[in-house]
């Protein structure tokens, strides 16, 4: 076996820990959204909102969907909820702001979308509770 083919056998092995480990790092980044949104932890949000309104359901998604996908539990259900709430905070918040995501503000919900999409198909990886059961 070259050389190469065993570090592809390798790398292979591992992908189960590199999406689980992909998982939990933005499961913990998006988390701080919600948590920001719903207690001012561990930075402050514009307040003034309602629990009952478009930002208090963001915030509510944010950290308690977030709880979910840090443990792999429902993965992909909530994966799916979780992207289509960034592609919809993208063309109502950053998309009217302007055409380039740079320029918008709008790269951060982008790239939550898709790599929810991802975990859609993917699953929670190998340190999942969706694994264990």
């Amino acid at each position: 076996m070259r050389a190469g083919a065993r570090i592809e056998a390798r790398l292979a092995r591992l992908a189960p820990h590199a999406l689980a480990a992909l998982r939990i790092m933005t499961a913990l980044l998006f988390m701080q959204h919600g948590l920001s949104k719903l207690f001012g932890f561990p930075a402050h949000s514009p307040g003034g909102f309602r629990l009952a309104s478009q930002i208090g359901a963001a915030g509510v998604l944010e950290a308690a969907g977030g709880a979910l996908v840090l443990l792999g539990l429902q993965t992909r259900l909530v994966a799916f909820l979780l992207s289509g709430e960034m592609a919809i905070a993208y063309f109502r918040a950053h998309a009217p702001r302007g055409l380039y995501p740079i320029l918008n503000g709008g790269e951060p919900a982008i790239l939550f979308c898709f790599v929810f999409l991802y975990l859609v198909f993917a699953g929670g990886g190998a340190w999942s509770l969706d694994r264990r059961r």
